[in-house]
């Protein structure tokens, strides 16, 4: 059983003592009394938002469970783009072995984007006639926000949601739908959306509360206390993103540009700073991580760093780039130097850091206070770049793409991109960003890391084509039991 695997995995890490709360299982369906949440709100929006914000980089007692990014780095291993030297964390992840309805994984992804419903919930059902004041307005578009994202996350999570020729099966069955009377809808109604809902709706539902957002944020002038928060230029960012999921070209090009405005792209220096400050002149959204809020081994850059002390610098399961990625980098390009050649670098300080291939492209503070990234401006190039491509206005889209590149390869100076050139620049550019698995998701495009000279490990040599089973979780066996509107005969494949 699954279960074992895990226990067994378990022996093999280190002592970490109390790294926070334990599992939360959510009661989606509960909420504050309306009139008690907007007093609160009124007085403090922050009891809700910093719990908000909290959660996205909860200890959930597993190393590899740490909020969201431990969902999108689970992500990144589905891919072919990070190859790895040992079996250990995220392991069963790499292997395509983590989807079935009794996996923790699954509860997990469940789990995590419907927490973040609830949260937003208790916000959203405090303004059934919509927010008056900046201040409501502010609040009341950063929960939008954050539970259309999470609509949009669990769309692509659990379920297969394209056609063969590249269009969105809007008639695939989707996810509950969790909301409020604040929406519009009577109790009976709130009822009757527990079921598995249409791709179609879910995604119709995340379009009006990710349009929403930006028209709360918009009219309140919300000014941040944080990066921690989200302000216009991250919900545009998450609009932009889901605009690109739905092949909304057009909208997504316009929308990414608007995002980005007041934020820099990071020269040569800043490409090597680690990605681990939100600071950074690019950053558009993230986590400013403290003594406080850090789980040291049970965290990101534990995993993803090889530079430090973790489980990737340690050498355990050392996070590496495919070589046949690596090998399509040109040699003048600035991102090349974030990652070992074939030879490794023995001059590194830590053992997965000397590795062949091994990444450097995250760093170490020494003392685990790393900061997430969850959105940079650079993305955001390339979703405009991409939609322009899509619509056959190559020579605009290379334009776009100049924004970016003059700070990664000076030489580059095509006249015209594709949506191919794009694709591959996003990533090398977003590498362990948590943006593979999406990618080939919505491209309709499976991986193979069987092909010679491969760097992936021996058992690990997946050839698995668009469209396998293995792309889609199934949904968690808690839910299948305790939900009564989904029956057996609805479980994904």
């Amino acid at each position: 059983m699954k279960v074992l695997k895990y226990m067994s995995m378990a022996l093999l890490t280190l002592a970490l003592g109390s790294c926070g709360s334990d599992y939360l299982d959510t009661d989606y369906t509960r909420h504050l009394d309306a009139e008690t949440a907007g007093e609160v709100a009124g007085r403090n929006p922050d009891v809700f938002l910093n719990g908000m914000w909290s959660w996205q980089v909860e200890f959930q007692g597993s190393h590899d469970s740490f909020g969201l990014m431990s969902s999108l780095l689970a992500k990144d291993m589905m891919s072919e783009d990070i190859a790895i030297n040992g079996f250990h964390w995220f392991g069963y992840d790499y292997d395509f072995d983590n989807r079935m309805t009794t996996y923790r994984r699954t509860r997990e992804e469940w789990g995590f984007h419907y927490t973040d419903i609830a949260k937003a919930n208790d916000i959203i059902s405090s303004y059934p006639e919509g927010a008056k004041t900046e201040g409501e307005k502010g609040l009341l578009g950063q929960a939008l926000a954050i539970r259309g994202n999470a609509y949009a996350y669990l769309a692509q999570i659990f379920q297969t949601y394209m056609n063969t020729d590249g269009t969105i099966n809007r008639n695939a069955p989707g996810v509950p739908l969790i909301l409020t009377t604040a929406d519009g809808y009577t109790a009976d109604q709130l009822d009757g959306l527990k079921g598995r809902n249409t791709i179609g709706d879910v995604l119709d539902q995340a379009k009006k509360d990710l349009e929403a957002a930006v028209v709360n944020l918009e009219g309140a002038n919300y000014k941040r206390p944080s990066k921690n928060y989200i302000d216009l230029s991250v919900a545009r960012g998450l609009l932009a993103r889901f605009y690109l999921l739905t092949q909304q070209w057009d909208a997504a090009a316009t929308t990414a540009r608007a995002a980005r405005q007041g934020y820099t792209q990071r020269d040569n220096a800043a490409l090597h700073d680690g990605f681990m400050r939100v600071t950074a002149s690019d950053v558009m959204w993230g986590f400013a991580h403290n003594s406080e809020t850090q789980t040291a081994y049970a965290s990101f850059f534990s995993h993803i760093s090889n530079l430090a002390p973790g489980y990737a610098g340690l050498a355990y399961s050392a996070k590496l780039i495919d070589k046949r990625l690596y090998d399509q980098i040109p040699d003048d390009d600035y991102r090349k130097t974030l990652f070992n050649g074939p030879e490794g670098d023995a001059s590194q300080p830590t053992a997965g850091a000397k590795l062949p291939y091994a990444n450097l492209k995250f760093g170490n503070d020494g003392s685990w206070t790393m900061h997430y990234i969850y959105m940079r401006a650079a993305e955001m190039v390339l979703i405009e770049a991409e939609a322009l491509a899509r619509q056959g206005k190559n020579a605009e889209a290379a334009t776009v793409m100049a924004e970016l590149m003059k700070n990664r390869q000076p030489s580059w100076n095509k006249a015209s991109v594709t949506v191919d050139d794009v694709l591959l620049q996003r990533r090398i550019e977003l590498w362990g960003e948590g943006f593979a698995y999406f990618d080939l998701k919505r491209n309709n495009k499976g991986i193979d890391r069987n092909y010679e000279g491969s760097n992936h490990q021996a058992g690990y040599l997946h050839t698995i084509p668009a469209f396998d089973v293995r792309w889609t979780y199934q949904i968690p066996q808690s839910e299948m039991q305790e939900n009564s509107h989904i029956q057996d005969s609805e479980q994904n494949p």
